[in-house]
């Protein structure tokens, strides 16, 4: 079966979702890039189990995303992707996959050169798969990255994705 088929046979089966916003400066009312991915993720038919503002704390982030998982089909971590020594979602989160689909970081790259030129290679973007057949992905906390990953790359594919996910 080819991915067309696959995206009929995922159809318009609900998937509950989370936003997990990573930062030690945002503030619930400043929070620009969890409320751009609720109202994308919103428009785009999917169910919202929630949105939380965690620090840059490595056990908080992974309370968080752990507590997500158990209620959502996909979450979306914002922030905490860059090379700096406070960014540690993906050290926190890649534990928690089973499998890392590396096609997204790599397309989520790509089309950001066009926006932000050669600073594209700053992120670490990352999704992939849970044992329990969830989905998880992390990007960059600035309202544009959130924006084109769950445009141009996540959203197409979102309910394809986690029903390959729970194929067992």
């Amino acid at each position: 079966m080819g991915a067309r088929e696959h995206r009929n046979a995922a159809g318009d089966r609900p998937v509950r979702c989370s936003v997990v916003v990573v930062s030690d400066a945002r503030t619930e009312r400043t929070d620009t890039s969890g409320r751009a991915a609720e109202t994308l993720l919103a428009k785009g038919g999917f169910a919202l189990a929630g949105r939380t503002l965690v620090p840059n704390d490595p056990a908080r982030i992974r309370r968080s995303v752990r507590s997500a998982l158990r209620e959502s089909d996909f979450v979306l971590t914002i922030g905490g992707t860059g090379p700096g020594a406070r960014d540690v979602t993906i050290e926190t989160v890649r534990p928690m996959l089973a499998k890392e689909l590396p096609g997204f970081g790599e397309l989520f790259r790509a089309r950001s050169v066009r926006e932000v030129g050669t600073a594209a290679m700053l992120t670490r973007a990352l999704l992939g798969v849970t044992a329990s057949g969830r989905v998880a992905a992390c990007v960059p906390g600035s309202e544009g990255a959130v924006r084109l990953a769950l445009r141009a790359i996540l959203l197409p594919e979102l309910r394809h994705l986690v029903w390959n996910a729970r194929r067992r």
